[in-house]
């Protein structure tokens, strides 16, 4: 119970605040925060004192499964990382709106007076939707992040550095600019461009800005400034191959001439179908034959895997990287998320015995043949 009660003093930051939400939302039968009687919503200290009285059990059963849960992890990476094995993360740039973040720090969201949403967040029309993507989640108040010297960022980039090697910076375009709608829209047609935080988060990480261990995920609409941001940080942008075939094919960043050593390559991401899915059903007739002319060779859909696998472990990137899926063959039933589609995302998981030795062999040849 000694280490308990460290880990319990260590994390208290954070734990005290999450272990109390958790109870607080199941004694509302998980009803979110905003839903909840008044005393809680806006967190009336002889209300909250009088609920950790009567159900402190459940607040402890929280922080032991989180002390678990820690230990279990750390005894994982551990063992990998001494196989010399990186974990690479994945951070999304924003929250839920119901979440321990919002409830416990409203001021740094943009909410009303009420803490409902007065803005959210997504991204304007673009090859996944018309329409732009609404994601239902608030905006920060950067005003206000800045004034604090962004510690709950600090925190939550450091928290993550506890758990992997290396941090993907999910829709790092954000740090330079964001989309910014009002709540009450219908589509995300109507948001406009607002600054990000720029380099200051970072070095108020990192005053020296050498060597930060995160990936810039720079994909979609991006302009010169967040490329510039990502350069001026030092930070690996993405290449994906998927992209790499339109129109615009001799110049484009995804295609494998055009890679920078600084970055890392993808033939998909979880956001992509499968290399199967996407030759089946996404890529144009006109891309098909772009990726034919580009290897000198015939591309179908027993083959579509072979090919842009070697294609990324050729890359000049520093980094390749292969969903599982694609390691293999499957199709676009089995891909794990449609952007802006709002049921069957996340579903997909690994099943028991799919990886065999030869899939290993298949990918230890590639590494061997391309110096990996």
């Amino acid at each position: 119970m000694r280490e308990y009660d460290q880990f319990k003093k260590n994390e208290a930051y954070w734990l005290n605040n999450f272990a109390l939400y958790e109870a607080f939302r199941s004694a509302q039968k998980g009803k979110p925060w905003y839903q909840w009687p008044a005393r809680y919503k806006y967190r009336n200290p002889d209300a909250i004192n009088a609920f950790q009285d009567t159900h402190s059990g459940a607040i402890e059963q929280s922080k032991w499964l989180q002390y678990i849960f820690l230990k279990q992890w750390t005894k994982f990476k551990v063992y990998v990382n001494s196989l010399g094995i990186k974990i690479i993360g994945d951070l999304p740039f924003y929250v839920s709106y119901d979440s321990a973040d919002v409830w416990v720090d409203p001021v740094l969201f943009k909410l009303d007076k009420n803490r409902n949403m007065a803005a959210v967040a997504g991204v304007p029309p673009d090859y996944f939707n018309s329409a732009g993507q609404l994601w239902g989640m608030p905006v920060y108040d950067w005003e206000e992040h800045r004034r604090t010297g962004y510690r709950w960022w600090l925190s939550r980039l450091s928290k993550n550095l506890q758990f992997f090697d290396l941090v993907r910076l999910d829709h790092f375009r954000a740090f330079y600019d964001f989309w910014e709608v009002p709540a009450d829209e219908k589509t995300a047609i109507d948001g406009k461009w607002q600054p990000g935080p720029g380099a200051a988060l970072f070095k108020a990480f990192d005053e020296s800005l050498q060597n930060l261990p995160f990936i810039a995920e720079d994909l979609g609409d991006i302009s010169d400034g967040v490329y510039q941001l990502r350069d001026q940080l030092g930070l690996p942008g993405m290449n994906v191959l998927q992209y790499a075939f339109g129109p615009e094919m001799p110049v484009s960043v995804h295609t494998p001439h055009n890679h920078k050593n600084h970055s890392v390559t993808y033939t998909g991401t979880h956001d992509n179908n499968t290399l199967v899915g996407w030759f089946r059903k996404d890529a144009s007739k006109d891309a098909r034959a772009s990726l034919e002319h580009y290897i000198c060779g015939k591309v179908n859909e027993t083959n579509v895997n072979d090919v842009l696998i070697d294609l990324c472990y050729r890359s000049a990137s520093n980094i390749a990287i292969t969903p599982v899926q694609d390691v293999l063959g499957l199709d676009e039933n089995h891909r794990i998320n449609t952007p802006s589609a709002g049921k069957n995302n996340w579903l997909w998981q690994l099943e028991p015995g799919q990886l065999k030795s030869s899939h290993a062999l298949s990918l230890a040849k590639r590494a061997k043949k391309y110096n990996r």
